[in-house]
């Protein structure tokens, strides 16, 4: 309504302003401008064939149906653990990388809002004062020779200069059209950053609990094996067993002793680089971290839905389409250079030689009229240029379908990844019980002497390596779950 009521006003000021000519011509020219279309071609969202269903899917037991864009949104919480929520929301608020893609909307916002500006008129106003010095010829003498003298004066101007220039093709409103999608891509960098984020925090999040478990595990083993070290060494000293049973016993024992500050280390690099995704410095999460925890209940598979929902859950692929209506709109910017300018240029100044009389009315000095320039002779450079634009925009094309292919390719592997994971997983439990049974079965066979030792450290080992596999595979799991929440689009929400 505002708008409708400046509309409405404009051709009034106008003809109480400008001659009766003039003002026909400036308002023939807005209602070009206003109503006119822009040159270059306008946006058309691209169209990719998409397969109707995940390849993986139909091949497995994989649920069917849609997600909901809540739970996508917000999927680390299928897991089940405060902690882990905490810790996602902490490095969405605190993540430098996120705070940087943050200027950078506030940048193409920026940008945005000095092609809004272009549209409107230019005006620059100047304000000065001079102490002028003149020579002049007076008379001097009654033969009437001359002779120099100067005059000095103060002289007093200001004023303003005005120019609008009429977007009669529209090169300045594509301008705008490609701010508007450079701000859309950047939202979309901004929502891609916080998807990449909630999944590097979940995995580093995995990765520590999983190395806590490990730890234990490695702890639990070694204390059997050093009660089996005593064992051996108490046979050795009653005469059933043989110097080198207590040499392998011993050696197992360093062994897995020498693997456990190994872990250790790597769980203090894993809290630090969870301080680093939080924004905070390297130790300030090692006390909270540091108290071993089981890794959080495996969820079971969410429903995938369509892969045509990527392109709206994808923020990379939402960027991707952004930046190619930026470099659609820029091809128009490049083909209005081809056609002529139209300004309209005026003036508004007050000039005078004393204070007293520096704004008087009627010492204003005014112009206005329609200007016009065309970069007549430059029409190869222009279209030189406009190719470039529309390679760009080609690039920007391929880009956003190499985008879409990587998206499907990310999810199929996903999916696939963590499915035989689960294969691998439950072997692996398999594995742990037989050599949990083997164990016993070697110790007690050794002790009666009924083996010899080398069953019992075979057994152990096997006992340790199948119990330190089982945790891997179980974070393993968890990240390939991670990874497909990520690849489906999820950690955002529309703001």
């Amino acid at each position: 309504m505002f708008q409708a009521g400046i509309r409405k006003a404009i051709p009034e000021v106008l003809r109480a302003i400008l001659p009766k000519g003039l003002a026909a011509l400036v308002l023939f020219s807005l209602s070009l401008t206003l109503g006119g279309c822009a040159v270059g071609p306008n946006y058309r969202k691209p169209s990719m064939e998409l397969p109707d269903s995940w390849k993986v899917a139909q091949e497995t037991k994989a649920p069917s149906g849609p997600i909901q864009d809540e739970e996508l949104a917000s999927w680390w919480g299928v897991f089940q653990d405060p902690l882990l929520s905490s810790l996602i929301q902490g490095a969405m608020e605190g993540n430098l990388n996120l705070l940087v893609a943050e200027t950078r909307i506030r940048q193409a916002r920026a940008s945005r809002r000095a092609s809004l500006g272009a549209l409107g008129p230019q005006v620059e106003g100047s304000a000065s004062f001079r102490h002028v010095r003149t020579p002049v010829e007076v008379p001097s003498g009654p033969a009437g020779e001359k002779k120099l003298k100067g005059i000095e004066t103060d002289q007093y101007e200001t004023g303003f200069d005005a120019s609008w220039e009429l977007d009669i093709f529209g090169g300045l409103r594509r301008a705008l059209e490609a701010a508007d999608a450079d701000i859309e891509a950047q939202l979309e960098a901004r929502r891609d950053v916080l998807v990449s984020l909630a999944a590097e925090v979940a995995r580093e999040y995995m990765e520590l609990r999983a190395l806590q478990e490990r730890i234990r595990v490695a702890r639990k083993n070694l204390e059997a094996q050093e009660h089996t070290a005593e064992i051996t060494r108490k046979r050795f000293e009653a005469g059933f067993a043989s110097a080198l049973d207590v040499s392998n016993a011993r050696a197992q024992v360093a062994t897995t002793k020498g693997q456990i500050p190994l872990l250790l280390a790597l769980e203090r690099q894993t809290i630090h680089r969870l301080s680093l995704l939080l924004g905070k410095e390297p130790g300030a999460l090692v006390d909270l971290l540091s108290k071993p925890k089981g890794l959080p209940r495996l969820p079971d598979l969410p429903p995938l839905g369509i892969p045509a929902d990527l392109l709206r859950r994808r923020p990379d692929i939402r960027r991707a389409e952004a930046q190619l209506a930026a470099a659609n709109a820029r091809i128009g910017v490049a083909v209005a250079e081809l056609f002529p300018k139209v300004r309209l240029v005026g003036g508004l100044s007050f000039q005078a030689t004393d204070l007293t009389s520096w704004l008087e009315w009627t010492r204003r000095i005014w112009s206005v009229g329609p200007a016009l320039s065309w970069r007549i002779f430059e029409t190869g450079k222009i279209r030189a240029e406009i190719e470039r634009r529309e390679a760009l925009r080609d690039e920007a094309l391929l880009a956003y379908q190499q985008a879409v292919l990587e998206a499907l390719k990310e999810v199929e592997d996903a999916l696939s990844a963590f499915l035989k994971e689960e294969e691998h997983r439950k072997a692996l439990e398999d594995a742990v019980k037989a050599n949990e049974r083997s164990v016993e079965l070697a110790l007690k066979l050794y002790i009666e002497g009924q083996t010899d030792f080398l069953n019992v450290l075979q057994a152990q080992r096997s006992l340790y390596s199948s119990e330190d596999e089982l945790i891997q595979s179980l974070k393993n799991s968890s990240i390939q779950l991670i990874s497909l929440y990520k690849a489906l689009g999820g950690g955002w929400k529309e703001e």
